[in-house]
């Protein structure tokens, strides 16, 4: 890319502002940039339906066999260890992939995967993020992060063209769980299309022990077929603006962790397990729910500096925020991981299992006739 289709900072605040989330002074509408497609080249301009076409397509060749993070990639315990530099990278990637067997999408990732990877820090480490955009985009990029003190939570200086890379410096001054996410002017296509993700600044004394850590994220879908059409869905800025969602998702796929799709999470009866949960949104709120059993410990907003709560059924996560969550396993049973917003669970994809295995516990539970 030459230089002078290259924004510098000072260039980009005056585009997209240093408040905020980076995105000040911009009101409604795309802002274009010379060498940056600012609007993604499906979605087309906020109030049209892009590149919709009468009648059904033929699925797009697919450049991602997956999007679906994988819920057991979570990065180890810090255990307490001394603030120390830890260094990150952050790859925006558009990508066509499937979001149900036979539909494919045009997503929008951190390092191709949705929700982007779970970063691990402790309280008064110092964090060097890089953040690059593939040579192939199309669309701006950069990365609010809700764990920064700074302009729009770095938004202001990670702004990157297709091909570039931007680098800041932070120091995580407080603890908790905290949501990462573009923050372009479409910000809301963006992070719908799978732009968010997930840091987790440990407290000093770090996490009490668990036998397992799993990574989940929840975004909705807005898209111009209703799902379970087959061919391609291009993105559908007017059923954003009306919160009418083809998909809610889990780990962006269609009943992505389940054994029609990538598989059920495996735990044994007897085992603990925490649960790192994003609420990426954009817009609906998650009413977070295992059937089957209860969030023995939670902490909301994932505050980890704050007392648990004990014993919940069900806990609102907002769109942007997040929660921290603590389960025991006493029977074995699949556990469905749903939005209690039920319609979300049965017809648009909202849903995970925890497959329990393990000796039956009859004086816990048993069917009787």
């Amino acid at each position: 890319m030459s230089s002078s289709k290259k924004i510098g900072r000072r260039e980009a605040l005056k585009i997209f502002g240093a408040g905020g989330v980076g995105l000040s002074g911009v009101v409604g509408g795309l802002v274009g940039v010379e060498g940056m497609a600012a609007a993604d080249d499906v979605a087309g301009r906020p109030g049209t339906r892009g590149d919709t076409l009468p009648g059904r397509r033929p699925a797009q060749a697919v450049t991602l066999k997956r999007v679906a993070a994988d819920p057991t990639k979570v990065p180890p315990p810090i255990n307490g260890a001394a603030p120390r530099t830890r260094s990150f990278t952050l790859v925006g990637r558009e990508a066509i992939a499937e979001i149900e067997s036979g539909a494919t999408f045009k997503y929008m990732t951190w390092n191709n995967q949705v929700p982007g990877p779970m970063l691990r820090v402790r309280q008064g480490d110092t964090v060097r993020l890089t953040v690059k955009s593939a040579e192939e985009n199309k669309s701006a990029h950069n990365v609010d992060f809700h764990a920064v003190y700074g302009p729009g939570g770095g938004a202001a200086d990670t702004l990157v063209g297709p091909g570039q890379q931007k680098t800041i410096q932070f120091r995580a001054e407080y603890p908790g769980a905290f949501i990462y996410h573009c923050a372009v002017p479409n910000i809301d296509e963006h992070i719908s299309s799978g732009m968010f993700g997930m840091i987790l600044v440990e407290p000093p004394e770090g996490l009490t022990p668990v036998d397992h850590e799993f990574y989940l994220g929840q975004n909705e879908v807005y898209t111009d077929q209703p799902r379970g059409t087959s061919g391609h869905h291009a993105f559908d800025i007017p059923s954003m603006i009306r919160e009418t969602p083809s998909y809610v998702l889990l780990n962006g796929e269609d009943f992505a962790l389940t054994p029609s799709n990538r598989g059920a999470i495996q735990v044994k009866r007897g085992e603990t397990a925490r649960i790192f949960f994003v609420n990426g949104g954009p817009n609906l709120l998650s009413s977070f729910h295992p059937i089957g059993n209860v969030w023995t410990k939670a902490w909301p907003a994932g505050a980890l500096a704050n007392p648990p709560l004990r014993y919940v059924q069900t806990l609102p996560v907002p769109p942007g925020s997040t929660g921290v969550f603590e389960m025991d396993f006493p029977v074995p049973e699949p556990i469905k991981l749903v939005d209690h917003a039920i319609s979300r669970w049965i017809r648009q994809g909202m849903l995970g299992i925890i497959q329990v295995s393990g000796e039956e516990q009859p004086d816990i539970y048993k069917a009787i006739s």
